[in-house]
């Protein structure tokens, strides 16, 4: 089949990797730069297996900034354009999406369109009304950073915001692409789907809250908050993952897809969901008060990410922490790899990693590296398992 993929980040990009196995795959995006590097055979985001498929495995995969051309002729469009929270309007800012499929129905009306973007609930339904068509369905995604394609390849489960032929069909298009045996379907009505992403994500950011609070309270009396973490983990009804301290939850989806869904609740009773959005500021105040308290001249930041093995430092909650530090008069410098900049909003940025480590008094990370092995006693971190 011919299927075009708007928009070239983590999303769609490892969508296209997938689907270009067995298909004719065009990836667009606005972005000349991405393009080339999708056309180099190049991974323009940071995710080893990605890179390596990109390389070495025979895909159908091409890239271009004309969306007219790319969708002609195709069987489905796949859109993976950002949708961030717009905080005044407490609402996804889904313009680009609305925009792709609004051109897609006009060039190809018998092409169907597959939003992997993350949508507020209700909004196949809307658009399908305002635009006058039927053509338009949802399939959350459920992706890591810098696993993305991985996911794809082994997905936790596949679904599928329609019940028809034609999600059949894409389902066994991204089926076929996969690695994993025995993946489990499942096909709901589009609100259901669109809520299912939204849920899914706001119980991960629930689970992050908790075991930052457990360690929160750890720190505040002095006690030592891998025993108390492992020991809880052991009752299999809460398991031994995701349950790794950090500075808070943040990254592409967390911080926006809870947002959301609090903003979906505006007449609907609830607790654990305004707890879960306040639960992560009170998380980053808290570390910060406690990195103040030490007084030092100059912190270093060791890496804006949000975990190894990305490149992504959007809404990342070290952030947060910056500004309130800083806000004390305290000088800030920044060691990140993957910003090109010599000045990072306010802050330097410093590229040379043993100056970086030499001026710093205090070293925030959010993950632990073996790069700070061997200044241990200045690095304040919260990973005590060593892992993302």
């Amino acid at each position: 089949m011919k299927i075009t993929v708007v928009g070239l980040g983590y999303v769609g990009l490892s969508n296209a990797v997938l689907l270009a196995q067995h298909n004719e795959v065009i990836g667009v995006d606005t972005n000349q730069d991405r393009v080339d590097e999708v056309n180099a055979k190049r991974s323009p985001v940071v995710d080893a297996e990605m890179s390596k498929y990109m390389a070495e495995k025979d895909l159908n995969l091409s890239a271009s900034t004309d969306l007219k051309s790319s969708v002609a002729n195709a069987d489905f469009v796949v859109v993976a354009t950002p949708t961030n929270y717009d905080e005044k309007a407490t609402y996804f800012d889904t313009s680009s999406v609305e925009a792709i499929i609004a051109q897609v129905i006009v060039i190809e009306p018998n092409a169907c369109v597959v939003v992997k973007s993350t949508i507020p609930v209700g909004f196949v339904d809307d658009i399908k009304r305002r635009l006058k068509t039927d053509s338009v369905i949802f399939s959350p995604e459920f992706l890591r950073e810098g696993k993305a394609l991985h996911d794809n390849l082994y997905p936790s489960r596949i679904i599928i915001g329609e019940k028809s032929n034609r999600a059949e069909i894409f389902a066994g298009l991204l089926a076929q692409g996969a690695m994993k045996p025995d993946i489990k379907f499942l096909f709901t009505g589009a609100r259901e789907a669109e809520a299912i992403k939204l849920f899914s994500n706001t119980y991960l950011a629930m689970r992050v809250a908790f075991f930052n609070e457990l360690d929160s309270y750890a720190l505040s009396v002095d006690i030592n908050s891998r025993e108390i973490i492992e020991g809880v983990s052991l009752d299999p009804r809460i398991g031994d993952y995701y349950n790794n301290p950090s500075f808070g939850y943040g990254g592409y989806c967390l911080p926006k897809d809870t947002k959301q869904l609090l903003a979906n609740y505006a007449v609907v009773p609830q607790n654990i969901i305004r707890a879960t959005v306040d639960a992560n500021a009170t998380r980053k105040n808290f570390l910060a008060d406690a990195i103040i308290k030490k007084q030092p001249k100059i912190v270093g930041v060791y890496r804006l990410v949000m975990k190894a093995g990305s490149d992504n430092f959007r809404e990342s909650a070290i952030q947060d922490i910056i500004k309130m530090i800083n806000q004390k008069g305290i000088e800030i410098i920044i060691y990140e790899p993957s910003f090109s900049g010599k000045i990072f909003y306010s802050y330097r940025v410093e590229k040379d990693l043993n100056k970086f480590r030499e001026k710093s008094d205090i070293i925030i990370t959010n993950r632990f590296d073996p790069d700070l092995k061997d200044v241990n006693q200045k690095v304040f971190t919260r990973d005590v398992f060593g892992s993302n």
